[in-house]
């Protein structure tokens, strides 16, 4: 691995002044010509920190804006037979497959126009892939529709198994309260856990059959360890051996909070100035996309572009590819910030194979396909 990490390092860095053409593929057609095509052909640049650095490829989707266009691609996973799997919400696809090497292999899917959360788990030795539909989509006029969210969980191919529809229908949520669900994590028993990260901010326990067991967190907790603000991402953090927490994401209070399997608080992990989407986890990593970041100077909103990826090692930030790095002060993280490139519009979810490439899925960034990054 160090060999051939040397190898790229070079290469990249011997190459990284030539100019790139534009591919016919890949995202430098899938984003409009008059906004970010100057950042579109730095495929040799450099990012990141520390032992976690990565050559930037844009174009590395080989995939044609007309025959399946996107609109927000918002999570990837692979499978047992390291297919790339995407999620989005396009009206005519939901889900795309791709091989590593950036070639469309597959898509399906028209009923989850408000695609946000996937989630893939091994059954037996079948892959199945859990689907949140945030209950938003693309309506006329390009205007967002809101309506009733859902979980699917279906085969590779989309089969449906079962869905999980709105908790008021079994007397868990109030008439009038949203469930606007954005992920699912599966326990080690298979239970089900349900993130309402456009609703109420709950995290909402099933068992591995859909049926309700508990919940917990929201935005009107008045117990701040239990408090969840835009309860965005959760998942299972299998990395102390015999002990499986359940990580939910609190996107506006910029950090990461850890419960046990039956939602007892345990810890929070504060990511200061970096709103970050779900907890993805790779050997001792924890990676994560950040959707939103505040400038050094002045404030943005929520519509421009201010992401990157951070990763960690255990609790502690140890990379920030695409913004700057973390620095640490008697302890305690400081801010992050976007470096000025913008090479990462908006970083809304993060997929990692076997070498320890990252696929970057973004929101909201001009109809792009996943980026990928090449570690060096």
């Amino acid at each position: 691995m160090s060999t051939r990490r040397n190898f790229i390092k070079k290469t990249s860095l011997a190459s990284a002044a030539l100019a790139t053409s534009s591919s016919a593929f890949g995202a430098t057609i899938i984003t409009k010509k008059d906004s970010v095509n100057h950042l579109l052909n730095e495929t040799n640049t450099i990012l990141g920190h520390g032992d976690y650095k990565y050559k930037l490829t844009k174009n590395w989707a080989q995939i044609s804006s007309t025959r399946i266009p996107l609109l927000n691609c918002h999570e990837m996973v692979m499978d047992s037979k390291g297919r790339l799997i995407m999620i989005g919400d396009h009206p005519q696809n939901n889900i795309l497959i791709f091989d590593k090497s950036g070639k469309l292999l597959d898509y399906w899917g028209t009923a989850y126009q408000g695609g946000h959360g996937l989630t893939i788990h091994d059954e037996g030795g079948e892959d199945m892939l859990y689907i949140a539909d945030s209950g938003w989509a693309l309506g006329k006029n390009n205007k967002m529709v809101k309506h009733n969210g859902r979980i699917a969980k279906t085969t590779v191919d989309g089969k449906v198994i079962f869905d999980i529809g709105h908790p008021q229908t079994i007397g868990v949520y109030k008439p009038g309260e949203d469930f606007c669900p954005t992920e699912t994590a599966i326990g080690p028993n298979g239970d089900i856990y349900v993130a309402d990260g456009y609703g109420q901010s709950r995290i909402i326990q099933y068992d591995l059959n859909g049926r309700y067991i508990r919940h917990w967190g929201g935005s009107d907790n008045p117990d701040p360890n239990y408090r969840l603000m835009s309860a965005h991402g959760v998942a299972i953090d299998y990395r102390e051996k015999g002990n499986p927490m359940v990580v939910c994401t609190s996107r506006s209070e910029q950090c990461f909070k850890y419960f046990t399997l039956d939602g007892k608080y345990i810890k929070t992990i504060k990511m200061p100035n970096m709103q970050v989407c779900r907890a993805v986890f790779d050997d001792k990593n924890l990676y994560a996309g950040v959707c939103w970041s505040q400038p050094k100077v002045g404030k943005t909103n929520w519509r421009d572009h201010t992401g990157f990826v951070t990763i960690l090692e255990g609790d502690k930030v140890v990379s920030n590819p695409g913004g700057t790095e973390p620095i640490y002060k008697d302890g305690e993280l400081q801010k992050s910030f976007q470096i000025d490139e913008k090479p990462i519009l908006h970083g809304h979810d993060v997929c990692i194979d076997e070498d320890k490439n990252i696929y970057v899925c973004q929101w909201n960034a001009n109809h792009s396909a996943p980026y990928k990054l090449e570690r060096v």
